[in-house]
């Protein structure tokens, strides 16, 4: 965290489906006052799945973040994945969390041996060796062992392993609802809570036994 309070964050998006996470997290990150400046690293698999499932392809890849906005950004920086040698790659380059979102199970694989040959690995690689908070959004199913083995490993070594599952307490009505509160539940464990989260506070039904 800055002298100023505010955060730096880091946003990688890899191919694996769910490129509405990714939309959402950039949306609530940038809207929020806490935070300073947003690092986003696109692979280029992340390219075409924003193409793919967000109809992002028309216009320059520079113009990646109005088109998932809506609008121009002045927190947002978007990095190639190819530059290992930005600031992000570095650490005496003080990132405050980073998130992984979607996140493959070929990226997760790279983070958990220590492969940085791009910089969403290199900059994941980052922050396990800084004990630094990692947030890795695994989407896939069903998991392999090599899959099991590889979530094991990275969060032995500091990350937290947090597949896109979403939750059903909170009774959503729409796939907004489900994507607000699983983005949400990301953000929180960056220090981040959002206003908009649902918080459970205990059933109806164990509130009147105790009445």
């Amino acid at each position: 965290m800055r002298e100023n309070g505010k955060k730096i964050i880091t946003v990688g998006v890899t191919g694996a489906s769910g490129a509405v996470l990714a939309q959402k997290m950039l949306a609530l990150l940038d809207s929020d006052p806490r935070v300073e400046r947003i690092h986003l690293v696109v692979t280029e698999t992340g390219q075409r799945l924003f193409a793919e499932e967000l109809a992002t392809a028309a216009g320059s890849p520079n113009q990646l973040v109005q088109r998932l906005l809506g609008g121009a950004s002045q927190k947002i920086e978007q990095i190639a994945n190819k530059d290992v040698g930005a600031s992000i790659a570095s650490g005496s380059y003080k990132v405050d969390a980073m998130a992984v979102i979607p996140c493959s199970v070929g990226t997760l694989a790279k983070i958990a041996v220590g492969t940085c040959d791009d910089l969403v690995a290199r900059s994941a690689d980052v922050m396990l060796k800084e004990g630094r908070k990692l947030i890795l959004c695994v989407r896939d199913t069903p998991f392999s062992r090599i899959h099991l083995e590889n979530m094991l490993r990275a969060q032995e070594a500091g990350a937290v392993i947090m597949p896109a599952i979403p939750s059903f307490y909170h009774a959503p009505r729409t796939i907004d609802d489900l994507v607000t509160q699983y983005v949400c539940r990301v953000l929180a464990q960056m220090d981040l809570p959002q206003e908009v989260m649902f918080r459970w506070t205990g059933s109806a039904a164990a509130k009147e036994a105790k009445a």
